[in-house]
């Protein structure tokens, strides 16, 4: 049999600047671009109609068009792993996987069964750094504990950044060293049981404009102040080191960056708060977990206009901004006192950039209940978010036709009431 190489794409759908990639190249043995639609994952999924799985479709397109034409191509499954790559053992010698690594509890342990199995049959399992500057044993503190607030951790990294982590990881030889490969399965969402969606795919593209002026539009929702980048970031269509160098002009976006990385080192040290909160305590708080509270949560019916703009937002376009994200996820913990991990589930079925580190860090922030999180008795006023950030109320007439009309909600709850129940409830909790 053919002795190949495989170079796994995960969360790195790119050909440019990839690690992992790079290093499959070197030396003679032709390599295998492969991507595997994760059954254990897909299935988890409560619809057909996932915006994520058709812009992984629409990526994979791309990058095969690009393959193709230098004569190549990239071999697309879908199922098990571990099971896909027994397969290709069937079919092939492999004499190692390249991948680029992964933090996440599901993924560790994947990535141990499959290394297991390699070793089985005599192939080596690389897996190298490459969607993150910082793994996360390597911003510690200097008894080598990890760090548990950000502003720390993020001095640290600033302080170990060098022109060094921003190397290309140039792939330009890329058509000697691929592997002449065709196969009849088509990256197309019915191919795998999903459909096509409003999704619609673009290479990514920063408008240094925006990051130029970040810091002070960042904050309204009705401003195209964001970079819009998280899906692309999250999936890994565009590079980590390219983001950090454009990072160059807006100390503000960098730290953004530096948020996600301190996050996934959160997640990869106490990979516990994927379930519970990082602050023990914070699991004896007695919520109400009212079923009709978060139906009108979810919908965005709760009266309270910044609330319910962000969440139909949501809902309509897999998208939120990040203020509203804050607002919306303080106001279903403080002010309806309902579990974190509701919204948070609620977060990760809708968000296009969903990912997991990032979505667990900030709900348990909003609760209070994370590492460097807000103060518990800090308790967001929805009225005075809008007040402050969508003054004009140009967000909020956009998703809410109806507001300032009677066919619009009263509030759920009254806030003076609601901040006096939650510290009430969070003190017992914290004081038994």
């Amino acid at each position: 049999m053919q002795k190949i190489r495989i170079c796994w794409f995960r969360r790195d759908l790119r050909l440019h600047d990839h690690h992992a990639l790079h290093l499959a190249m070197k030396g003679s043995v032709k390599v295998m671009p492969l991507f595997i639609f994760d059954s254990d994952i897909l299935d988890r999924l409560p619809s057909a109609y996932d915006r994520r799985v058709d812009f992984i479709c629409q990526a994979l397109s791309a990058m095969k068009k690009i393959l193709r034409s230098m004569g190549s191509d990239i071999r697309i499954e879908k199922g098990k792993p571990l099971e896909i790559l027994r397969k290709i053992a069937g079919e092939y010698t492999i004499e190692g996987v390249y991948c680029t690594r992964d933090y996440e509890p599901y993924a560790t342990e994947r990535d141990r069964q499959v290394e297991s199995f390699l070793h089985t049959i005599g192939a080596s399992f690389t897996s190298v750094k490459d969607q993150v500057i910082f793994e996360p044993h390597e911003v510690v503190k200097d008894d080598g504990k990890p760090y548990t607030v950000f502003t720390p951790f993020s001095k640290k990294w600033k302080k170990l950044f060098t022109l060094h982590h921003l190397e290309n990881h140039d792939t330009s030889g890329m058509p000697q060293g691929m592997l002449n490969f065709v196969h009849d399965f088509d990256p197309v969402p019915p191919s795998i049981g999903f459909h096509h969606t409003d999704m619609v795919f673009e290479n990514p593209v920063v408008n240094t404009d925006i990051l130029k002026n970040y810091a002070e539009s960042r904050n309204f929702p009705a401003v195209h102040g964001t970079t819009r980048l998280g899906i692309h970031n999250r999936f890994g269509t565009i590079s980590i080191r390219h983001l950090v160098k454009l990072a160059s002009v807006s100390e503000s976006w960098l730290n953004e960056l530096i948020w996600r990385e301190f996050y996934m080192m959160i997640l990869a040290w106490y990979p516990q708060v994927a379930n519970h909160a990082f602050k023990p305590a914070y699991d004896r708080i007695q919520w109400l977990n009212r079923p009709e509270d978060f139906k009108r949560w979810c919908e965005g019916n709760t009266g309270y206009p910044m609330v319910d703009a962000g969440m139909r937002e949501l809902n309509a376009t897999g998208f939120m901004h990040n203020r509203t994200r804050m607002v919306v996820a303080s106001f279903l913990t403080k002010h309806l006192l309902i579990d974190w991990r509701m919204g948070e589930a609620y977060f990760a079925e809708k968000l296009n950039d969903f990912d997991l580190s990032a979505n667990n860090g900030g709900w348990q922030w909003a609760a209070g209940s994370g590492c460097d999180a807000a103060p518990y008795f800090r308790v967001f006023n929805p009225s005075e978010q809008l007040k402050k950030f969508d003054s004009a109320g140009v967000y909020i007439r956009k998703w809410i036709p109806e507001w300032n009309t009677s066919r619009y909600p009263k509030p759920v709850v009254d806030h003076v009431f609601a901040r006096n129940r939650v510290l009430h409830t969070y003190k017992q909790a914290l004081n038994p």
